[in-house]
């Protein structure tokens, strides 16, 4: 089977959306697949046609010209006029069985037109809705003319894709609420690498000197700096955790749109000997700054986006076997058990996320079994090789429908 995946941008650009299509297209080479890999002009920074990134080739779209793209929506029809010819250049010449559009609608809207002119069926996976996006990054606002918009373009792709993936409950229940039909939804849900991701080790001394940690009990965050994410809340729990915990401190590995302001608030607190900005880390050093924290924090804000989408950085955490603390967003519940794999608190509450923190700090002998829990749901549950293993079923109904509609029209076409 040959695969066309069709994505919005791939490494060497490290985000939870490339991480997550390298553990789709490793898994599919496995099963034995073809894959092939388009970016959208929405890629940064590349470096011709073609690149190749560790091994894995990606044709790259260059950016759109015109008139269109000095207008802030004209310029998003621009960029899906220009993908559309990418698509239907590389879709001739390497005639795949299946076009995979990931997420957003720009990357599915100009595969549905490429796979009706050429009959190739198209999976659009779904792994965040565009309209929600646009509220957090602030460029639109829920229920306002362009969110009702975008998300009317989002139903009607829906309806068009010969099958929708999606990446997990929260997501899948939205779509049949819109009236999209169950059964051409498949939840794909997160996973992580286990052989990846190992159990994790002592800290590194030298590190954790320089970073002014040693002797230090850490709660830590590894990401990027979005609103959604809560790490003002994080902050803002600070003082509360050190009247009980004098020695805290907190390490915030990444960046983002928020740094600017996280760094403000550190000011306004009069938190900076407690908390350490690393800015961002090399992938292949990230497990180094894992090693260095007591108990993750993932205060996700509750909002839309935070209650239907599920985030990735969790599983990893699980699948090291740490400590963490989460607030009860929906993304969160269908992921974390209260308890038994990490602790929840109520999304919002500075105080009530500081006490749990803290509760789980003092109670060390709780430790070994969360952490044994969690890495046991990640091995049974949400490792790759069974969220992929997914894809055997909706491609092959796709390909079967692909042939009785083609039966069907030759049928009507020779009476």
């Amino acid at each position: 089977m040959r695969i066309l995946h069709i994505l919005d941008h791939s490494i060497p650009a490290h985000s939870g959306y490339t991480f997550r299509t390298l553990g789709i297209l490793r898994e599919q080479r496995c099963l034995g697949w073809e894959t092939f890999h388009v970016t959208s002009p929405k890629h940064p920074n590349p470096t011709g046609a073609q690149e190749n990134v560790d091994g894995w080739t990606f044709y790259r779209t260059a950016q759109p010209t015109g008139w269109m793209t000095r207008f802030p929506v004209l310029s998003q029809f621009a960029l899906m006029a220009q993908l559309e010819k990418r698509i239907e250049e590389l879709a001739r010449n390497l005639r795949p069985d299946i076009l995979h559009a990931h997420s957003p609608l720009l990357n599915a809207r100009p595969a549905i037109s490429v796979g009706r002119r050429l009959g190739i069926p198209v999976v659009y996976e779904v792994r965040a809705f565009w309209e929600d996006a646009a509220v957090d990054h602030g460029s639109a606002r829920e229920g306002d003319l362009r969110y009702r918009t975008t998300r009317a373009l989002e139903t009607a792709t829906l309806r068009d894709a010969t099958a929708v993936t999606t990446i997990c409950e929260g997501l899948r229940r939205d779509m049949v609420a819109r009236g999209i039909p169950e059964d051409k939804i498949t939840v794909i849900p997160n996973a992580v690498d286990i052989e990846k991701f190992g159990q994790s080790g002592p800290p590194d001394a030298e590190l954790q000197q320089r970073l002014g940690l040693s002797g230090c009990t850490v709660v830590g965050f590894i990401g990027s700096f979005y609103a959604y994410e809560g790490l003002n809340l994080l902050l803002q729990a600070v003082p509360r955790m050190l009247e009980r915990v004098p020695n805290l401190k907190v390490l915030l590995v990444g960046g983002g749109p928020q740094d600017g302001e996280l760094r403000a608030l550190v000011e306004q607190l009069g938190l900076q000997r407690s908390v350490v900005f690393t800015g961002r880390v090399p992938h292949d050093q990230v497990t180094k700054y894992y090693d260095l924290i007591d108990v993750l924090a993932y205060p996700r804000l509750p909002m839309r986006l935070t209650n239907v989408v599920t985030p990735l950085k969790p599983l990893e955490c699980m699948a090291q076997g740490r400590l963490l603390v989460a607030s009860d967003v929906g993304g969160h519940l269908e992921l974390i058990e209260d308890e038994k794999t990490g602790l929840l608190f109520p999304a919002g509450s500075a105080p009530a996320l500081a006490d749990r923190i803290v509760e789980l700090v003092q109670q060390p002998q709780r430790w070994g079994q969360l952490r044994t829990n969690a890495r046991r749901f990640v091995e049974s549950e949400r490792n790759w090789k069974i969220s992929v293993s997914r894809y055997q079923n909706v491609y092959a109904r796709c390909l079967a429908r692909n042939s009785a509609d083609a039966r069907s029209t030759r049928a009507h076409s020779n009476p």
